[in-house]
């Protein structure tokens, strides 16, 4: 059997970390051997800087209870016992670019889940299903930094989770224009109801940065590796609008999209595109890659959360509601587990992608 890969985690100590944590504890290819985290958390084990904040239904790992934080800022340390990183750093966007861009100049992969490096134009963000091509864009980023191993690959924003992924199984039929409206849970605000009290029976009509995001983020995961440029050049269509709204749901991004197409597919071709999308994932048996990537659910209240955001252990894509629209061609709702298939889930499903590729090796 061969040796797991080293992998540190970046701000291990917060929502996303402690995702990753649990979604790790038996994974079989990557071993979490070194937790690091702000200099505040530094020093302690890990179970005792979680401790009574600790947001996983499951107990903390037993592997790493006792691992001690290091300060994410030691970063020659880090970078001797660890093959590759998942960064999940709660800073300013100059400070995480910075400081991954200083992992990755110390030969470390780093797989993040933070925006700062999203727009970098030689750094893939990759949702694997839709664009595993995108990494070869790795070996331009690779000559511009000066490394040999080290890199930086991010994924997407966790809302775009919930209709992206139909809009690409739907680009035969290209999709012009789209309106699409998030309704967000608290934890991808880091939250749970005891830390959100001003949630319960509300809804926060503003996420700050999240509609730039929404309409943005699945035009780079449509767009095309320019290599005489050497970097990714954005798709220019469909066109998309969006708004993102703060809900009271633990877990799971609802998505209600509209959406006009320059051909005019029918009902039972775009649910056949979708219940017959694949991708390398899947082709490869990932191991965080779900059976079946997107389902389609005929029932007129369906998806909900309650039954539907643990999908495919939360990695797959729910959809329903597919009806024509008076005023565009088409309308569906989207769900997606966002601290699953949006976060560290996805995170840890492009880390397989990039290894089964080469990318990531032992260091």
């Amino acid at each position: 059997m061969n040796k797991k890969l080293r992998v540190g985690i970046l701000g291990a100590t917060g929502m996303v970390g402690q995702r990753y944590i649990t979604l790790l504890a038996d994974h079989p290819w990557f071993e979490v051997v070194l937790v690091a985290a702000s200099s505040r958390s530094a020093g302690k084990t890990y179970e005792q800087a979680v401790a009574g904040r600790w947001k996983m239904d499951e107990a903390v790992p037993t592997s790493v209870r006792d691992l001690t934080i290091l300060d994410v800022n030691q970063v020659s340390q880090i970078a001797k016992q660890v093959d590759f990183v998942f960064s999940a750093v709660s800073m300013s966007k100059d400070e995480i670019k910075k400081i991954e861009e200083t992992y990755a100049k110390a030969e470390i992969p780093v797989v993040s889940n933070n925006s700062a490096h999203r727009w970098t134009p030689d750094v893939p963000m990759i949702v694997p299903e839709i664009n595993p091509d995108h990494t070869r864009i790795i070996k331009y980023q690779r000559e511009r930094l000066g490394t040999t191993r080290g890199f930086i690959a991010v994924k997407p924003n966790c809302s775009i989770q919930s209709y992206a992924p139909a809009l690409s199984a739907w680009r035969k039929f290209e999709p012009t224009q789209v309106v699409a409206t998030t309704y967000q849970a608290i934890s991808g605000a880091g939250k749970t109801f005891k830390d959100a009290p001003e949630i319960l029976n509300n809804v926060v009509p503003f996420i700050s940065g999240e509609e730039e995001k929404s309409e943005k983020e699945p035009l780079k995961i449509w767009g095309q590796v320019d290599d005489q440029k050497r970097e990714i050049v954005p798709a220019a269509s469909p066109i998309i609008t969006s708004q993102c709204l703060r809900v009271p749901v633990l877990y799971g991004h609802t998505a209600a999209a509209f959406v006009n197409f320059k051909q005019k597919p029918t009902k039972e071709e775009l649910i056949k595109a979708l219940e017959n999308y694949r991708g390398v994932p899947q082709e490869l048996k990932l191991p965080s890659a779900p059976a079946q990537f997107i389902q389609y659910l005929t029932e007129d209240d369906r998806p909900q959360v309650r039954f539907d955001v643990n999908f495919e252990n939360g990695m797959g894509i729910s959809i329903g509601r597919l009806r024509t629209d008076k005023i565009f061609d088409w309308k569906f709702v989207g769900l997606s587990h966002n601290t699953a298939r949006g976060a560290a889930g996805g995170a840890i499903l492009c880390a397989e992608l990039l290894k089964a590729q080469g990318y990531i090796t032992a260091n």
